[in-house]
C-alpha cells in the first residue's frame, strides 16, 4: 500500500506557511493542512502555496488546503506554529501570557479529537508551550516535543563556520537549555574538522584570541537583530521543523537538539529543555546524555529552573 503522509499545521503565519513550503519543495508530505484562528488567512495561504506547486522542482504534487481540527484525527505529524511575532525588545518569555491563552484554546479543540501521531511545537516560549500542551493532553514525551535549541544551533554553526573557514557540515556543535536567553553553547562537545574546537583555539594562530563568550553572545543576539530588522524570524526555524519532520518520516535516527520532558537525564526532571536527542519514526526516541563540564552542567540547571518556574506558573492559569 502507498502511505499518504499528512501534516497538519496550526498557525498559518510566517513560520507555519514556511514549514508548509519546505514540505512542498522537499516532497516529504502528500497532504498539508493549515489551521488558523482566521480561516480566511489559512485559505489564502493554502491557495498561494498551491499556486507555487506548479513551479516546484520536487517532482510531485502535494495537496495543500485549509482545514479544521477534524483533520488531526488521521494526521501523522501535528505542528504547533500559532502565536504572535516577538516584538523588538521582548524576550520569548515575555510572550508567555498571550501564548498560554492561545495554547488553552488549541488544547480545548484537541481534547475533542483522537490524535495518535507526533506533535512538533514551535510556538514561543517554545519549551513551555510544548510541555504545557503535552501535560494537558497526557501524551508521552516521544510523541510531543519541540524544536528547542535548533535555531540557536543553526546560528552557532553559522558563526563557527565564519570563524574557522570550514563548511557548516564539517562542524559538530549544539546548544542546550531554554530556547531563549538562558541557552548556552556546549563548548566541551564542539568539534571543527574532526578536532575539539577549544583545542584549536589554543593551538591555531588564525584562531588566537577568539573570545568564546563573545561568540555565545553573538549566537544569542542573532534573533534580536532579526526581529529588529524585519519584525520576525521565519526561514531558519521553518527549516529546522522540516528537518525534524523529514527525520521522522524517513526514520533517520537523527542526532539533534530538541526540547523534551526530562526524566532524570542530566539530573533534571519535571521540566522540558533542549538536549541532544535521537529523532526517528517514533518521534523523540532517545535523550542522549553527553559529558558536560561542571560549568555547563550548572548553566543547564539554571536554564531548567527558569523553564520550570514558568511551567509552574502555567498550571495556575
Amino acid at each position: 500500500m502507498i502511505q499518504t503522509r499528512k501534516v497538519v499545521i496550526v498557525g498559518a503565519g510566517h513560520v507555519g506557511s514556511h514549514v508548509a513550503l519546505a514540505l512542498i519543495q522537499s516532497g516529504d508530505a502528500d497532504d498539508i493542512v493549515l489551521i488558523d484562528v482566521l480561516p480566511e488567512k489559512a485559505a489564502g495561504q493554502a491557495m498561494d502555496l498551491d499556486d507555487g506547486i506548479s513551479g516546484s522542482l520536487c517532482g510531485r504534487d502535494a495537496c495543500v488546503r485549509a482545514g479544521g481540527y477534524d483533520d488531526v484525527d488521521d494526521a501523522d505529524v501535528l505542528v504547533m506554529a500559532f502565536g504572535r511575532s516577538r516584538l523588538p525588545g521582548e524576550t520569548r518569555l515575555d510572550m508567555f501570557d498571550d501564548s498560554i491563552r492561545m495554547a488553552q484554546e488549541v488544547v480545548s479543540h484537541l481534547k475533542q479529537h483522537r490524535f495518535s501521531g507526533i506533535m512538533l511545537s514551535i510556538s514561543n516560549p517554545a519549551d513551555i508551550i510544548c510541555e504545557y500542551i503535552r501535560r494537558q493532553m497526557g501524551w508521552p514525551r516521544n510523541r510531543c516535543f519541540c524544536t528547542g535549541t535548533s535555531l540557536e544551533t543553526y546560528r552557532l554553526l553559522r558563526v563557527l563556520s565564519r570563524c574557522t573557514g570550514l563548511a557548516r557540515r564539517s562542524i559538530r556543535a549544539f546548544c542546550m537549555g531554554e530556547h531563549g536567553n538562558s541557552s548556552f553553547v556546549v563548548w566541551s562537545q564542539v568539534q571543527a574538522g574532526g578536532r575539539p574546537f577549544t583545542a584549536l583555539v589554543e593551538k591555531e594562530s588564525s584562531l588566537a584570541g577568539l573570545d568564546l563568550e563573545a561568540l555565545q553572545t553573538e549566537v544569542k543576539r542573532a534573533g534580536d537583530i532579526e526581529i529588529d530588522g524585519k519584525g520576525c524570524t521565519e526561514f531558519g526555524i521553518a527549516n529546522a521543523a522540516h528537518m525534524i519532520i523529514s527525520a521522522i518520516f524517513h526514520d533517520q535516527k537523527l542526532l539533534w537538539p530538541c526540547s523534551t520532558a526530562l526524566e532524570g537525564e542530566y539530573g533534571e526532571e519535571n521540566v522540558a529543555a533542549g538536549v541532544p536527542c535521537i529523532i526517528g519514526k517514533n518521534g523523540m526516541e532517545q535523550v542522549v546524555e553527553v559529558p558536560l563540564s561542571p560549568e555547563e552542567q550548572q548553566k543547564f540547571h539554571e536554564s531548567c529552573e527558569i523553564i520550570r518556574s514558568f511551567l509552574q506558573r502555567a498550571e495556575t492559569i
